[in-house]
């Protein structure tokens, strides 16, 4: 959420920002929030001046009273009562109004960095750099769910019948690796600095709005029935949840957590090929991290987040490559955002299993994170990445290591994690 300071001050800056991400339908939102900002500043105006004269007044007929004048104290009071009544009337038009400016204010999108390529959707995001060499075998390699299936590791036909299509069970190795993926990246997180956390699933509504814009809110949120909370789509709204309403020493940052937990999404709209499996589905395990820390520092955290993601894929012999995610696909909220993409052997192509994205300070501005410094507040800014997020990222796993016999091979790393074993058979 931007300030509406800059919105009043730069009303041309935030209109461009709009129309690059191709969001001409909120144009009329600006002029619209700065009238309601005008309106509301004249209210408060009034509320004050009316505020100081009542303080004013209440002492004359203190004087007045002392002096015997009653009469004259009265129709003072007149006075006061009617300026009360007009201050009630106002502080209801004020709440009226800061919830108007609040409402739009959510809606008008962040301001993007810069470097942003300005495009209308992911198809023209821009490829920044490779890591590994793509290799396709001489043999072919069967989709994920058949290779996990002939490694008696997944059951499809049980979980639609449980909880109906987009969840699954995993079983045997292939249940162990999918745990041996998350237990690795939970330490290789750790030896990089992070603090370990496991979070609430579930959020209250006011932690929803101030992660995400409504429209992402609609597309993924689970709500409970009858209660003031939603399952989580991914940690990261929890675990930036965890300081809404504080105000944290500029001493204390940066602060750097990496968390597990399960993650719930309605995922509206997936269809085809592709997102058949395990690819696309309702529930998922993940590893994901997040920076609170000060607005210069952020560019810098936001290239060692990715870069995490990065190392953390080629240990594990997955070549990935890095897609700068232009203007209209950048949800609102974000300042930067690029994604991690694995090579697919089977599909000849890379395809993504993680995002890294700066928010700038929208979710402190909406959350009210804000930093105690020498010179006074400011809302920090906070940042997010997705450390590894299998089942997807077991698809990557299962192409780039399968042998010809349908055996699976073990990278170095990660085989403390599968008690010694180099290879699944």
């Amino acid at each position: 959420m931007l300030d509406i300071k800059f919105v009043r001050e730069n009303p041309e800056i935030v209109k461009q920002n709009i129309k690059n991400k191709f969001q001409d339908n909120k144009l009329g939102l600006v002029d619209e929030v700065l009238e309601l900002d005008i309106e509301l500043r004249k209210v408060k105006q009034e509320v004050e001046a009316l505020r100081a004269d009542r303080n004013k007044l209440s002492k004359q007929i203190g004087g007045l009273m002392a002096q015997g004048k009653k009469e004259e104290a009265e129709e003072i009071k007149k006075k006061v009562n009617a300026d009360s009544e007009r201050m009630a009337e106002l502080d209801v038009k004020e709440k009226e109004l800061e919830e108007k400016v609040k409402t739009i204010m959510m809606t008008i999108p962040n301001i993007i960095d810069p470097s942003v390529p300005i495009g209308k959707d992911d198809s023209e995001n821009v490829e920044v750099e490779k890591f590994g060499e793509p290799v396709v075998p001489d043999f072919e390699i069967p989709y994920h769910t058949d290779i996990m299936e002939k490694l008696s590791g997944i059951d499809l036909d049980s979980a639609r019948k449980v909880a109906g299509n987009g969840f699954y069970y995993l079983m045997g190795n292939i249940a162990r690796l999918h745990s041996a993926v998350i237990s690795y990246a939970r330490d290789f997180m750790i030896d990089r600095g992070f603090t370990y956390c496991i979070p609430p699933f579930m959020i209250r509504s006011q932690v929803v709005t101030g992660v995400m814009s409504f429209a992402e809110m609609d597309a993924m949120m689970y709500k409970i029935e009858g209660e003031d909370l939603y399952l989580i789509g991914t940690s990261e709204h929890s675990m930036i949840g965890k300081f809404i309403d504080t105000i944290l020493p500029e001493t204390a940052l940066p602060q750097t957590l990496t968390s597990y937990s399960p993650c719930f999404r309605k995922e509206k709209g997936a269809h085809g090929i592709e997102e058949r499996g395990v690819y696309r589905i309702h529930q998922f395990e993940k590893q994901e991290m997040i920076v609170v820390c000060k607005p210069e520092d952020s560019m810098m955290w936001y290239e060692k987040m990715w870069k995490d993601t990065v190392d953390l894929f080629r240990s594990l012999d997955i070549p990935v490559r890095t897609l700068e995610c232009c203007s209209g696909d950048l949800a609102d909220l974000k300042v930067k955002s690029v994604d991690v993409e694995a090579w697919s052997p089977r599909q000849k192509k890379y395809f993504e299993v993680g995002s890294c994205s700066n928010l700038g300070d929208a979710q402190a501005r909406r959350l009210k994170i804000r930093v105690d410094a020498k010179d006074g507040k400011y809302f920090a800014h906070t940042l997010n990445n997705t450390v590894v997020a299998p089942p997807r990222m077991l698809i990557a796993f299962l192409e780039n290591n399968l042998n010809e016999d349908g055996s699976i091979n073990i990278p170095t790393a990660l085989q403390p994690y599968m008690g010694g074993m180099a290879v699944i058979k």
